[in-house]
């Protein structure tokens, strides 16, 4: 039985450098198969997953040797921390690793939406010429509000910034003398950030607090005009509010990485049916080539050291 067990996909390199010291089961379609998993943990020191793979307290006490949890990337939903915590299992997500790859999502879809005329290849091929009908507007001058301030939010407000938008934040756990907040407006709740926006992204976890946190109070607070951008955790968008006011054009555009059902299926997906100026991703926001291998290095080497030292 392997020592480390790895269920989703990892950048190869760094699944052989876990190779060179301990025995790896890596089989990137467990998620698929995630009732196979207690048979496969039972004698594994690590377990390294992604978002889909769920490490729940029922998985743990298949795990008597378990040490530690590697984690593809930062948000944590999909682990039982508590349960964690109460085993003495450490948990280590890859922090900052993918900041970069979500934030530049984050300003392309945005520039998309607001722009509006980059979806229009099949009408030119098929012989329209829609210029007057395709005329969108620009991001400069315009304000970037964030829900959630922490480091992929920072980094998006960098790249927002040198695009000449102003930029917006909301975030009650970020200390007010926090040196992050310099060029950017503290904003006290989250109406008023979403009626200020013209653009507001999401970055926070799910939990009670936040589960369908921009539903229909909040999405009618916004502009007409504006655009919401979620690469967060699937479940803080109401998603049936989101489509009604994409329909009704209460809402300008959407981009959506993450959904409250994943993968989206047909059925899932029809919510979004007729749904104008919408981009539906799969949950890929921050995984590009760069990220993947500095995520999966940082997980690595993070793992390593657990199962070798014990911090």
């Amino acid at each position: 039985m392997a020592d480390v067990l790895i269920t989703e996909f990892m950048d190869t390199p760094a699944v052989d450098l876990l190779r060179k010291r301990f025995p790896v089961h890596h089989d990137p379609s467990l998620a698929d198969r995630q009732d196979e998993l207690p048979g496969l943990i039972s004698e594994a020191r690590a377990i390294i997953v992604r978002n889909r793979t769920q490490v729940s307290a029922a998985l743990l006490a298949a795990a008597p040797k378990l040490e530690a949890v590697g984690r593809l990337g930062v948000g944590l939903d999909n682990i039982d921390v508590p349960a964690c915590e109460a085993r003495g299992v450490k948990v280590f997500p890859a922090t900052g690793a993918n900041a970069v790859a979500v934030a530049e999502y984050v300003m392309a879809t945005a520039l998309v939406l607001v722009r509006g005329s980059y979806m229009s290849t099949a009408r030119l091929v098929g012989g329209a010429w829609p210029r007057a009908e395709l005329v969108g507007g620009e991001l400069y001058c315009r304000t970037m509000g964030l829900v959630g301030f922490g480091g992929i939010a920072r980094e998006v407000a960098v790249r927002a910034r040198a695009f000449g938008m102003a930029v917006a934040a909301y975030d009650p756990f970020v200390a007010d003398a926090d040196p992050a907040w310099q060029g950017v407006e503290r904003v006290a709740d989250i109406d008023e950030l979403a009626a200020k926006a013209d653009v507001v992204s999401l970055h926070i976890p799910l939990s009670d607090a936040t589960r369908n946190l921009f539903g229909e109070k909040t999405i009618t607070a916004m502009k007409d005009t504006a655009i919401l951008i979620n690469s967060a955790r699937g479940g803080v968008v109401d998603e049936p509010a989101l489509a009604a006011a994409l329909r009704d054009g209460r809402l300008a555009g959407a981009a959506l990485d993450v959904f409250a059902g994943e993968p989206l299926d047909e059925q899932k997906g029809a919510v979004f049916a007729g749904c104008p100026n919408l981009i539906l991703t799969p949950h890929i926001a921050g995984v590009t080539d760069e990220a993947n291998v500095r995520v999966s290095w940082m997980t690595a080497e993070s793992i390593l050291t657990a199962l070798e030292t014990g911090r």
